[in-house]
Order: structure tokens, then sequence, then C-alpha cells
């Protein structure tokens, strides 16, 4: 199992040492290349992704064709479609590499029968579920009424590596601007 994995479950789940042999297995690293898709809306998603290097962006787009980026995962965080993942349905949204990247992955079968029978890989699975609800929350209440110079300051608390990593592109799309708009806000700072 990838060090940076053996760190996570650690950290997170106090796992037994002895426990890490058992659920190396169940992870293949895979190398990603930059703007690789992982997933694409329509398809069901069969992979949990752990970033290793790199970053993951979980997007939509409307019928205009604008792009709305619902999350950016750097290293040491899980990212995968949950509802699609989750209830076997077609994904609404892409996974999508924002650079070259390393991930680790895990099948949906082999993620949640670790779920249901690892401890450890249960509280994971918590404390991703826990920090996704929390993370969303935050991002409505604190961004919702607040005006686009205080959304960028809260991504910039939130990730402060965030415009050494993704484009200008992406950031505007998460933070529900123009680009130009970001370039004027980032001229304000």
């Amino acid at each position: 199992m990838h060090e940076m994995l053996k760190t996570y479950f650690r950290e997170i789940a106090c796992i037994k040492e002895e426990k890490i042999p058992l659920l190396s297995p169940y992870f293949t690293e895979k190398a990603v290349q930059k703007n690789e898709v992982l997933l694409r809306e329509g398809e069901v998603c069969k992979f949990n992704y752990f970033v290793v290097s790199g970053c993951l962006r979980l997007y939509s787009v409307n019928k205009q064709g604008i792009e709305n980026t619902r999350y950016i995962a750097f290293e040491r965080k899980f990212a995968t479609s949950f509802t699609s993942l989750i209830t076997g349905k077609p994904s609404i949204e892409y996974i999508q590499s924002l650079e070259k990247s390393t991930v680790l992955t895990i099948s949906k079968e082999d993620f949640f029968y670790l779920v249901e029978h690892e401890p450890a890989v249960n509280k994971v699975y918590r404390h991703i579920l826990e920090s996704a609800y929390i993370t969303t929350q935050r991002r409505i209440y604190d961004l919702q009424g607040a005006d686009s110079l205080n959304r960028l300051k809260w991504l910039l608390d939130q990730q402060p590596d965030v415009f050494n990593k993704v484009s200008s592109k992406v950031i505007a799309s998460y933070l529900g601007v123009t680009p130009y708009t970001l370039s004027r806000l980032k001229a304000n700072l």
C-alpha cells in the first residue's frame, strides 16, 4: 500500500499496523494524464479514488455548456461521484484530472465490502461523508449571498494553494463567476 494512504488510515482511523497489509490488495495505483476524464456524465461510477499526487475535480455541465465545479480533491483526499457510486445510477457529473496525477483506485464492490467488514475503512468512510457534508454546508452558507470577492477570500482561506494547482477557469466555475470577474477580483486582493 502506498505510504500516503497508510498515513491517512493511521491518522483518520487509528488503524492497527497488522491490518494495513490486508487492505493493500484492494487498491491499485493508476497514473492519470492531465485533463484525463475518469468518469463522464451518464456513466455509472464504479471507483473511489485516493489522490496521491496531482488533483481531480468533480464538475457538471449545464445546458448552456457552462461548467460548474463542485469539488477539487488535492493530495490525501478521496474523490468519487458518491451519488452514482451509492445508487448505481448514472452520474450527473464528470471526474477529471487537472494535472498529471497518481491515484489509488478501489472498486465500488471492494470499497463497500471493506466498509462492512473492516472498522478502520468504515471510520474512513464516515470521515469522508462527514467532511463532504460539512464542506458542502459551509460552502452553501458561507458563499450564499456573499459577494464575489468574499467568495474568493473564502476559497483562499479553505485551500490556500488553489491558484498554484488549478486554472483560473476551474476556480471561476467553482466560485460561480466568470473568468473575467475572477481576474478582476484577483487584482483587488
